[in-house]
């Protein structure tokens, strides 16, 4: 069993106290992935280092199974089907999150924090283009990003833009752009009495993967085709974690900057398409991998420093999300929450005073690519609720959104629960329906109502003839 959590004292947070955020997100990066999650060759010595400095959150999970939708619900903290984000955006798909989506960067914008996005955006079908929102309508005063995965690979990428303008081919490795960017940044605030909201979007460890040789070398043991790259891809993320943290350090920031490491989802299956033969994450005990409603999905590595405020070396299995840091976030900037539409997230800055968290609203998933047909996740408290639907079961695993498919999400149901203790079930193996009937009772209602009420929120996009 897992140690719950304690706490440094806190108290109430006055307007100089406010705290930075640094919110660090790697793509595609398996529960498995880290040292400190127990992997057993793959070298993260700046992670590990972090997680002893803090606290290793073993129970934490995306938004979703799938890159876009994550980054939608973890900057809104609504379930991103509510804002349209159904999957991930292909380039040119009218999928944007709209204007009507208050975001974490715009809400601490208006309170005087200064903002930045460094890395994957991936929120637009149209990038640095006038047809859709880009990072700075959503509350970035600087951005430097691209619309999904750093090209042609990770080695000296080609499609970054800053600021609305092209930057052109660039020399090294993207983690370590990303990390250059978000360090000249932060020494460009030199002397700034504002605190700061910085979400740093790695494009590691997804395809197309490239790694440095020299940390190649370090995996002799990896014989499988492409399974040293993968390791030395983290590695080399780690690293770029490593100068990050440095650079707080060196400016002085650490102290008052609350710090969370997380994933977007769960790790790529190995072949799953031609050009994913370096795909060798792992979700460690979990069931499923990237595109699973399973917890392989949307179980992530999560990692939280807050020196003076969260006791480090702490470890917590209480389930959080990323749904949980806008109302986090806020609460400790002292920002009202919108109150216009409906919130998923429970803040968790009594949490991480100590106190007991406790949600009005289960989390809740959906993704209506699910592999074999698992569409929603419902997770409360030790029980986890997984549930397919009645439309046609042929629908591509991890496609982006095509015509008509709204339409078919609000026509159908429910179908196919599972029931699952995942404190004693981790793997998902055991479905337990017939003899826990209250808890399946209530977690499937609760699934029904949702479903249908976020589907009625969501837009119908408009797709060009």
């Amino acid at each position: 069993m897992l140690l719950l959590l304690l706490f440094a004292a806190g108290g109430a947070t006055e307007a100089a106290e406010r705290p930075s955020f640094l919110v660090i997100l790697c793509d595609d990066l398996g529960y498995g992935d880290l040292g400190c999650f127990g992997h057993p060759a793959i070298k993260t010595p700046h992670l590990d280092q972090l997680a002893a400095e803090g606290l290793r959150l073993t129970d934490c999970y995306s938004a979703a199974p799938i890159c876009s939708p994550s980054r939608a619900g973890l900057l809104t903290g609504r379930t991103p089907s509510r804002s349209g984000v159904y999957s991930w955006i292909a380039s040119g798909n009218p999928m944007q999150l709209p204007a009507s989506e208050r975001t974490i960067a715009a809400l601490l914008r208006e309170a005087g924090y200064d903002t930045c996005h460094v890395g994957k955006w991936h929120l637009n079908g149209h990038f640095n283009s006038p047809r859709h929102l880009q990072p700075g309508d959503h509350g970035f005063d600087h951005w430097f990003s691209t619309q999904n995965n750093a090209a042609p690979s990770h080695e000296n990428p080609t499609n970054f833009v800053r600021n609305g303008e092209k930057v052109g081919p660039l020399t090294g490795y993207s983690c370590q752009v990303v990390a250059d960017e978000a360090i000249n940044w932060l020494k460009g605030r030199r002397g700034s009495d504002a605190p700061f909201f910085q979400f740093v979007c790695f494009h590691e460890p997804h395809e197309p993967i490239a790694s440095p040789p020299e940390l190649v070398a370090h995996y002799p043991d990896a014989v499988k085709q492409g399974e040293a790259l993968y390791y030395a891809n983290v590695e080399n993320m780690d690293a770029a974690v490593g100068r990050l943290l440095a650079a707080l350090d060196e400016l002085h920031l650490s102290e008052g900057s609350l710090v969370i490491f997380t994933s977007d989802n769960g790790p790529e299956t190995l072949d799953r398409y031609a050009g994913a033969w370096r795909s060798h994450g792992s979700p460690g005990p979990l069931r499923g991998m990237k595109l699973h409603l399973y917890d392989g999905g949307i179980r992530v590595p999560g990692i939280v420093r807050w020196p003076g405020r969260v006791k480090a070396g702490q470890a917590s299995n209480v389930p959080v999300a990323s749904l949980d840091f806008l109302p986090t976030f806020c609460e400790l900037a002292g920002v009202d929450v919108p109150t216009d539409k409906p919130l998923d997230g429970t803040s968790l800055a009594g949490f991480l005073r100590g106190e007991e968290l406790r949600r009005e609203r289960p989390l809740f998933w959906h993704y209506y690519g699910g592999i074999g047909n698992r569409q929603v996740g419902v997770r409360h408290g030790d029980w986890k609720l997984v549930a397919g639907w009645d439309g046609p079961h042929d629908m591509p695993a991890g496609a982006s959104l095509n015509p008509g498919t709204v339409d078919q999400l609000r026509a159908s149901r429910l179908t196919a629960f599972e029931l699952y203790d995942v404190r004693q079930d981790v793997d998902e193996v055991e479905e337990l329906s017939t003899r826990a009937t209250s808890e399946y009772d209530r977690l499937r209602t609760f699934a029904q109502e949702t479903y249908g009420e976020v589907l009625k929120e969501g837009p119908n996009w408009v797709f060009e003839k």
